[in-house]
Order: C-alpha cells, then sequence, then structure tokens
C-alpha cells in the first residue's frame, strides 16, 4: 500500500476512506497533497474492489484552501510556472470529480476557498452543522477559477454570483439551502449519516452506480434535444443488456439478494 506523506488511507470492505491528514495547518493543501490526492483517487477509482470512497479530515477544520507557505512559492511562479501550478490542481478536481466511485464528502468543520473545491468534486456532502463555508479569494486579490467550474455546478450561478464576489463566511444551513451541502448534522450524528449513505451505494449495483453518475455528468444542464433523447434511450437498453442488469431484474422477479450482495 502506497505511504503518503498529507493523506491517510483505509479500507474497510468495499469502502475506502481518504483523511486530510494535515491538521496543524487546518488541512490546507500544497503540492504534495494535490498529487497525492490525484494518484489516490485514481487508484481507488480502478479498484473493482471498492464501491465507495469517504473524502474525510482530521482536526478542527476540513481543510483552508491553499497552504501559506505553498502560497509564499507561488507568489515567485513565473506565467509558466503558474500554469504548470494550476493545471496541477484542476487534475486533481477532475480525477475527483470524473472518479467511477461515489464518492462522498465528510465536512468535520470549516471549509474555504479551494477546499469547498474538493467538497463541490465529491458527489454527496454531508457537513456539521458547526461548519463554516467561504470563498475567500478576492479578499487576497485572487479569483476560484481553477473551482470554479464545480463550485458553480454545485451551488449554482446566483449563488455563485454572490459569494464569490462578497467573500463572505456562510452556515452549513446556508450552504444546504444553495445545494452545495446534500445534509446538515450534528457533530455527534456525522458518522452515523455517512454510514448510512456509505450502506445505500453500496448495497447498489457497481455498475449502475457508475453509469448513474456518468449519466448525471453528461445530461445535467443539457438542452432536451434529439440527439439527447436518443443517447438516454441508448443508455438503457445497454445496460438492460449488461450482466448486472440482467441479474438485478431476475433476482428482483425471484425475490432474491441480487449477486453483487453475496
Amino acid at each position: 500500500m502506497t505511504i503518503y506523506q498529507t493523506l491517510q488511507l483505509t479500507r474497510d470492505g468495499y469502502l475506502a476512506t481518504i483523511t486530510l491528514n494535515r491538521p496543524d495547518v487546518r488541512n490546507a493543501f500544497n503540492e504534495t497533497t494535490i498529487a497525492e490526492l490525484t494518484q489516490a483517487f485514481g487508484v481507488l477509482g480502478a479498484d473493482a474492489g471498492i464501491r465507495a470512497i469517504v473524502l474525510a479530515a482530521q482536526g478542527v477544520a476540513f481543510c483552508a484552501g491553499a497552504d501559506l507557505n505553498w502560497m509564499k512559492k507561488m507568489a515567485d511562479y513565473t506565467h509558466e510556472e503558474n500554469l504548470a501550478d494550476a493545471a496541477q490542481l484542476a487534475s486533481m478536481l477532475q480525477t475527483i470529480y470524473t472518479c467511477p466511485k461515489p464518492v462522498v464528502a465528510k465536512v468535520q468543520g470549516d471549509c474555504y476557498a479551494g477546499g469547498m473545491g474538493l467538497v463541490a468534486a465529491c458527489d454527496i456532502v454531508v457537513t456539521v452543522d458547526s461548519a463554516n463555508f467561504c470563498l475567500s479569494e478576492v479578499k487576497l486579490g485572487l479569483i476560484p477559477a481553477t473551482i470554479s467550474p464545480y463550485v458553480i455546478k454545485s451551488m449554482g450561478e446566483n449563488a455563485a454570483r454572490r459569494y464569490f464576489l462578497t467573500a463572505e463566511r456562510f452556515s452549513a444551513n446556508e450552504a444546504q439551502r444553495i445545494g452545495f451541502a446534500h445534509e446538515v448534522v450534528a457533530a455527534e450524528m456525522l458518522d452515523a449519516k455517512v454510514a448510512e449513505l456509505v450502506k445505500a451505494l453500496v448495497s447498489n449495483s457497481p455498475n449502475a452506480v457508475k453509469q448513474a453518475k456518468t449519466l448525471v455528468r453528461e445530461v445535467g444542464g443539457q438542452e432536451i434535444t434529439a440527439s439527447l433523447i436518443a443517447a438516454t434511450v441508448q443508455g438503457i437498453a445497454q445496460i438492460r443488456a449488461s450482466d448486472e442488469g440482467r441479474e438485478g431484474v431476475r433476482s428482483f422477479l425471484e425475490k432474491r439478494k441480487p449477486d453483487w450482495l453475496n
């Protein structure tokens, strides 16, 4: 198993948990964290023994965004170095967003700036009610450019128009109201809620979950056209004929558990 400098990786049956492990700097990320997250999600996404991934964090904060020492280094970067650096962050976010396995963000504390990009790239977001969120980039003369495709998809353009520009802190309840978070729970209920969601995820057809995740990504936001309808017709026809599709229907009609639960 790979040994990580900034992460912890654990496995429990079909579940893998990736934990940000720099609590002394509020789990702020640097180039090492970015590379390790990219590698970890790439490996787990290709692992047939894993059906769900939880992204968690140690300490009081989920993620404070970019590490200060890393930001100091970036201040002296050339334009070309900044492009390369930003490309690594973009690659990490895309790897999480397109991971074939469902990803649950388990937010146990404050989540700022680039940390919100990490969360937005996940499929399901569960947060404690005491967490605060903030897109703070404009306070530093920056913009949340690299994370914007994921954050805007998550919270919507109207909310992004406000929080990108004001850099206000907002609560977990507000995060849920605008669609950024799915569940808000008391701290003592966080583990149980995440476990409940993971149980649901790993009980479903692994192939269908993978295809459903792709379906949301490819259909969301599109105009309903003849070509889109044709693509969805093709999609249901293909999965009906797949091994898990046939097994799922047979097991339902025969009132037994499908093979993937045995």
